[in-house]
């Protein structure tokens, strides 16, 4: 039986205060004054009500590495930060780089029910920069899917690179790069600079990722293709982004929250919650990509959602694994670092969090407005609240969170999926996946 919701006074994006009513997975109605027999209220006063949110970049691990996270329990944390949406990152093992592996998240996501999982295909067999997978047969499978990347891997070569703007063309793909050049940082453990030269810790130099965004622009330009780049973090970077838009070059880029708010200071107590890859790094380039994120130079905020086993994080920083979990706390961080500073609004939170991101990997049903007709993905926030984030904020498989025990403004109370709670009260709820 199809259950109705009365959503009561939120205010929609930060204005005005609105009821809505969700019904078999629509936005049925929206105006104040609002009653419908038999519907579920939820007094919303002093929420805001944002469209569900939507993360480009979200590792779940599965196949292959379910110790560190599963399809399931990364769509419970995303849910409990807010998404309806996330897409997949290919580096599960076997790697997503055939129609079979994208179709089987497809299915394991649709059977969670938390979240829509939209898988990302590989863009080389394996990862290994030497060949292309099978785009247009993930293209075309069920997933349909429209983003690759081999993030964690720089599609170092050119040739490849080229080969693949000029092939995801034809259905309107886009090709996300992570951008690092290899032979710039052997044994990179952290940001290059004083910071690396007093602890004595081998750096990763900004031009390592500036290069490649200036090499891949150029490419994308040359071919007529679509460019992503991934977890941009170097005030160079975004210079380098700014130049290639107002040339007219089909390029976006998304910045991560961590590279919003932490630098590279915290790398001083050796404490490998931050240890990511790129690295966190100057406070120079904290503002930099800030005020990129502000004026519309960095499209999208991504999570780069990373999970990982314990003992891949406590052992000495050299030997632990790069990478922060981030879904749970990305909304309360940007709270932090872009709204709480006057940078954005809660309408810029939501181009930047559900809109764009649903734009650049051409997800239907998902970033929409909140108005009658449109599917309930809908994320209702507490911007009053707030408090420590601790371990109890984690829903997920791993604990590798750099803001445990850290003040964060704001709160999730409400995620609304298909027009079905998956957080309710601040609470998870237990859903049936699409077919049940």
């Amino acid at each position: 039986m199809t259950e109705t919701f009365l959503i009561r006074g939120a205010r929609l994006e930060g204005g005005d205060a609105t009821d809505l009513v969700l019904h078999d997975g629509r936005i049925a109605e929206v105006g104040t004054g609002l009653s419908r027999a038999g519907a579920t209220i939820v007094d919303a006063d002093g929420l805001l009500a944002l469209p569900g949110l939507v993360d480009l970049h979200t590792h779940l691990r599965e196949p292959g590495y379910e110790a560190s996270e599963t399809i399931l329990t990364g769509s419970r944390a995303a849910a409990a930060g807010g998404y309806t949406a996330v897409f997949a990152m290919p580096n599960t093992s076997p790697v997503a780089d055939t129609a079979g592996v994208v179709e089987q998240e497809l299915a394991l996501g649709e059977a969670a029910g938390y979240v829509t999982v939209q898988p990302i295909g590989a863009v080389t067999v394996g990862q290994k920069g030497e060949r292309l997978a099978e785009l247009g047969a993930m293209a075309s499978s069920r997933a349909r899917v429209r983003v690759f990347s081999d993030d964690g891997f720089c599609v170092h070569d050119p040739l490849i690179m080229r080969r693949a703007l000029e092939y995801v063309k034809a259905f309107d793909g886009v090709v996300a790069q992570h951008a690092q050049d290899p032979r710039l940082t052997p044994n990179a453990q952290m940001n290059e600079g004083s910071v690396s030269a007093e602890l004595g810790l081998a750096g990763w130099p900004a031009v390592a990722e500036e290069s490649i965004i200036a090499r891949d622009v150029l490419l994308a330009e040359h071919v007529g293709s679509r460019l992503h780049v991934c977890h941009l973090s170097t005030a160079g970077s975004v210079e380098i982004i700014r130049w290639a838009k107002q040339r007219g070059i089909d390029v976006t880029a998304e910045v991560t929250p961590h590279h919003l708010l932490l630098t590279e200071e915290l790398v001083r107590g050796y404490d490998a919650r931050f240890k990511v890859n790129p690295p966190l790094r100057r406070e120079e380039d904290v503002l930099a990509v800030r005020q990129g994120l502000a004026d519309g130079t960095i499209d999208i905020v991504a999570t780069d959602h990373a999970p990982h086993p314990a003992e891949a994080k406590a052992t000495e920083w050299s030997a632990a694994a790069n990478g922060m979990v981030g879904l749970e706390s990305a909304l309360r961080v940007v709270h932090a670092a872009m709204v709480q500073t006057g940078l954005l609004d809660w309408a810029d939170v939501a181009r930047v969090m559900s809109r764009t991101p649903a734009r650049i990997g051409r997800l239907d049903g998902q970033g929409g407005t909140l108005e009658a007709g449109a599917a309930a993905e809908v994320t209702l926030y507490d911007p009053n609240a707030g408090g420590v984030f601790g371990a109890d904020d984690l829903h997920g498989r791993s604990g590798n969170s750099p803001y445990l025990d850290r003040e964060l403004p704001g709160r999730v109370v409400w995620t609304f999926h298909r027009g079905r709670p998956t957080v309710a009260d601040g609470l998870l709820t237990e859903t049936a996946g699409v077919g049940a």
